[in-house]
C-alpha cells in the first residue's frame, strides 16, 4: 500500500512538473521591424514562429507582439520586396529590434504554363541578354517569403487570370459608337505591385490597364446638380504616339460624409479553408477586417459567416459599437479543410436577406483566395448563383488575398455580377486604403448599372481605341436596355477612361485594309457632322442603388477644346503607358519607361498618401530592368 501511495505521489509531482513546463514554455516576444537603409518602421511585416502557423503582422509603428510556444523558438521575418530574416536566441521580456534590407533579386519575366503544374515559384524566366546573342530561358525560384515550407503539392502555382484581348482601333465610318460599363475595381494594380515587389514581371493577363488608372484619385470637381456624379472630359496630344490624340473621360462620385451614410447590414463571408493558413491570407485578412470594424457606427450591424468543408454562422448580427465582440470572433478563426465556397455564398446572402435594412446598405463582403473546390465551384455555377442573389438588393464586395493559388478570374466575375467591386489586399497598407481611407466608396454604392456610350464625329475622328475595359465592353443596344447589368459607383469614387484617337486624314498602320462593299455604300458623314465642331458626344446611364429605371446624361466634347494637358490627364496617361509596357501591347508605339517617369513626376501633385511616389519608384525599377545602364541614374 505504501509503495502504491509513493507511485501516486510521484505521478502527481511528474504531472505538475509537466504542467509547469507547458506553462512556462509560452513566452511573449515583442519587437520592432525597421528598414535597414532608412530606419523607418515597416508596416504589415509578417512575423511567424518557424515550423508553425502561429504568426502576426507589425502595426503602423512597425511593432509586434507574439506569444510563442517554445522558449527556443525561431522567428521568420518576411516582407514583400525585402530579404527574409530568421531571428534566434530571443530573450523574452526584452524588445528586439530587427532591420530588413531590400531584396535586390529581380527577374525579368515569369511564364507559368497551367498544363505542366509547376511547383510554386518554378517557372520559365525570360532574361534579356545585353549582347547580340539569342535570348535564353532560365529557371529561377518564385520569390515568396511569406509561404512556409509544406507539401510540394501545396506549392504548385495555380493562379488563374482571364485572357485579355486588347481593344483594337475601330474606324468611325464603320463603328461610330463605343459602349462599356464603368469599372471602379483596382485589384489589378495592387496585384501587379505584389509581383514587382517580389522581383517578377506580372503575367500579361494580370495587367488590366483601367484598374491601374482607377487605383488613383483625381482632382475632379464634386457634383453640384441633381446627378450623383460629375462628368469631366479633356482632350490633348497622345504622349506615346505624337500623330494621335488622347481623350480623357472622368467621373467623380458624390462624396457623402460618414455621418450621413445609411445604416449598414454587413455580412463578412470569410474563407477559412486550409489554403488560407499562410501569413498573407487569413492572418492578414483578420487584421484587415479589424480595421474595417473600427469604422462601424451604432446603426451598423455585422454578421460573420465562414466556410471550409462546410459553411456556418459564427457571429449573429452584432451592433457596430460592440467592436470587441466582433474582433474576438475574428481572432478565433483558424484555417483548415477544403473549400465549399458556394455554400458559404448562399448562407451569407440568406443572412443578409433575413436582416435586410430597407433604404440601407446591405452587402456581403467576401474575403478569399478564390480557390473553391467543393459543391458549387465552377465559374458558371457561381456566376448564376450571384446573379440570382443580387435581385434581393444585397450588394457584393470581393477582397482577394494571397498568392500561388489566387483565382483572379473567378473573383472578377463574382464582383462584376454581384453589383459590387473587387480589391486585392497584398499587405496591411492596402487594407488601410480600401477599408479605411476609401471606406465609403468600397461599401456604399451611390449609383448602379452605370454605362457609358460615346459617339464620335467622323469629321474629326478617323478611328479610336478604348484603352482597357476589355472585360466591361457592352453591345451598343445594351446602353438603353435597363435589364443589362453594369458597374456600380461608390461614395467619393472616381472613374477614368482613356481613348486613343486617330484624327481624320492621318495615315496609320493600325487601320485595317478592307475591301469596298459590293451591295451597299460605306457610311459617309452627313451634313450636320461636316459643319459641326463637336469631337464626340459622351452619354451616360445610371440607376439609383434601389432603382430599376435609368437616367441619362449627355456631355459634348468640342474638337476645339484641345489644350495643354492637366495633371489629371498626364497622370492617367503615364499609368496607362506603364500598363501597355507591362503588357507589351502591340499599340504601345513609342512608349518607354523614361517617358512614364517624366510624365508621372510632372503630374505627381500633393500625393498625401505616397501612392504616386510608389508608382514612380516601380516605374524606375522597370526602367532599370529594361535598360540596366540606367540603374541608379534616375
Amino acid at each position: 500500500m505504501k509503495q502504491f501511495l509513493i507511485l501516486i505521489s510521484l505521478a502527481v509531482l511528474f504531472g505538475a512538473a509537466q504542467f509547469a513546463n507547458t506553462y512556462t514554455d509560452s513566452h511573449l516576444i515583442e519587437g520592432i521591424v525597421l528598414d535597414q537603409d532608412t530606419g523607418s518602421p515597416l508596416f504589415g511585416v509578417s512575423v511567424l514562429e518557424k515550423g508553425t502557423t502561429n504568426g502576426t503582422n507589425t502595426d503602423f509603428d512597425g511593432r509586434f507582439s507574439l506569444t510563442v510556444t517554445n522558449a527556443a523558438a525561431t522567428l521568420v521575418i518576411s516582407y514583400t520586396g525585402y530579404q527574409s530574416k530568421e531571428i534566434t536566441n530571443i530573450t523574452p521580456g526584452k524588445e528586439i529590434k530587427i532591420h530588413l534590407g531590400v531584396n535586390n533579386m529581380v527577374l525579368d519575366e515569369v511564364v507559368v504554363t497551367g498544363k505542366s503544374r509547376p511547383r510554386l515559384g518554378l517557372g520559365k524566366v525570360f532574361k534579356k541578354d545585353r549582347s547580340s546573342a539569342p535570348a535564353t530561358y532560365h529557371t529561377a525560384p518564385y520569390v515568396n517569403s511569406h509561404i512556409p515550407p509544406s507539401d510540394p503539392v501545396d506549392n504548385w502555382n495555380t493562379e488563374d487570370y482571364a485572357l485579355i484581348q486588347e481593344n483594337r482601333f475601330l474606324e468611325v465610318g464603320q463603328e461610330p459608337l463605343s459602349t462599356f460599363s464603368i469599372d471602379v475595381d483596382a485589384a489589378s494594380y495592387s496585384n501587379m505591385r505584389r509581383f514587382l515587389k517580389n522581383g517578377q514581371t506580372p503575367p500579361k493577363d494580370a495587367v488590366r490597364i483601367e484598374e491601374m488608372v482607377n487605383y488613383f484619385d483625381y482632382e475632379y470637381p464634386q457634383p453640384q446638380g441633381e446627378h450623383p456624379f460629375e462628368v469631366v472630359t479633356e482632350f490633348s496630344d497622345c504622349p506615346w504616339q505624337p500623330k494621335h490624340q488622347l481623350l480623357h473621360v472622368g467621373l467623380q462620385g458624390k462624396e457623402i460624409p460618414m455621418e450621413n451614410l445609411p445604416a449598414s447590414n454587413l455580412v463578412f463571408l470569410i474563407d477559412v479553408s486550409g489554403s488560407m493558413e499562410n501569413a498573407n491570407k487569413l492572418p492578414l485578412l483578420k487584421s484587415s477586417f479589424k480595421l474595417l470594424t473600427d469604422q462601424l457606427r451604432e446603426q451598423d450591424k455585422v454578421s460573420i459567416v465562414v466556410y471550409a468543408g462546410a459553411a456556418g454562422l459564427v457571429l449573429e448580427p452584432t451592433a457596430g459599437t460592440d467592436k470587441r465582440k466582433i474582433k474576438d470572433a475574428l481572432s478565433k478563426l483558424q484555417a483548415g479543410g477544403s473549400t465549399a465556397g458556394g455554400a458559404g455564398i448562399q448562407l451569407a446572402y440568406k443572412t443578409a436577406r433575413e436582416h435586410f435594412i430597407e433604404g440601407g446598405n446591405n452587402r456581403v463582403i467576401l474575403a478569399t483566395d478564390g480557390d473553391f473546390n467543393i459543391g458549387a465551384s465552377s465559374d458558371a455555377e457561381l456566376v448564376r448563383m450571384i446573379e440570382k442573389e443580387r435581385e434581393s438588393g444585397v450588394f457584393l464586395t470581393v477582397l482577394g488575398f494571397g498568392m500561388g493559388n489566387y483565382k483572379d478570374n473567378k473573383m472578377q466575375q463574382l464582383a462584376d455580377k454581384g453589383n459590387g467591386n473587387h480589391a486585392y489586399i497584398d499587405d496591411i497598407s492596402e487594407a488601410q486604403k480600401v477599408l479605411v481611407s476609401e471606406f465609403g466608396g468600397t461599401v456604399f454604392a451611390i449609383a448602379k448599372d452605370v454605362k457609358i456610350q460615346i459617339e464620335f464625329n467622323p469629321e474629326h475622328v478617323q478611328a479610336y481605341r478604348l484603352i482597357g475595359y476589355e472585360n466591361r465592353m457592352l453591345e451598343n443596344e445594351d446602353f438603353n436596355d435597363d435589364k443589362k447589368d453594369a458597374g456600380e459607383l461608390g461614395s467619393g469614387h472616381t472613374v477614368t477612361a482613356l481613348y486613343e484617337i486617330i484624327p481624320s486624314g492621318t495615315k496609320s498602320d493600325f487601320l485595317a485594309d478592307v475591301d469596298e462593299l459590293k451591295y451597299q455604300k460605306e457610311n459617309k458623314p452627313n451634313a450636320a457632322s461636316r459643319n459641326s465642331e463637336e469631337l464626340c458626344t459622351v452619354k451616360l446611364r445610371y440607376k439609383k442603388p434601389d432603382g430599376n429605371v435609368s437616367q441619362k446624361i449627355e456631355h459634348i466634347v468640342s474638337a476645339n477644346d484641345i489644350k495643354e494637358a492637366s495633371d489629371n490627364f498626364l497622370w492617367s496617361a503615364a499609368v496607362a503607358e506603364f500598363g501597355m509596357l507591362l503588357r507589351n501591347s502591340e499599340y504601345k508605339s513609342k512608349a518607354n519607361y523614361e517617358q512614364v517617369i517624366q510624365l508621372a513626376k510632372k503630374a505627381k501633385g500633393k500625393d498625401e498618401n505616397g501612392y504616386r511616389q510608389e508608382f514612380i519608384k516601380m516605374a524606375k525599377t522597370m526602367h532599370s530592368l529594361a535598360d540596366p545602364e540606367m540603374a541608379g541614374k534616375e
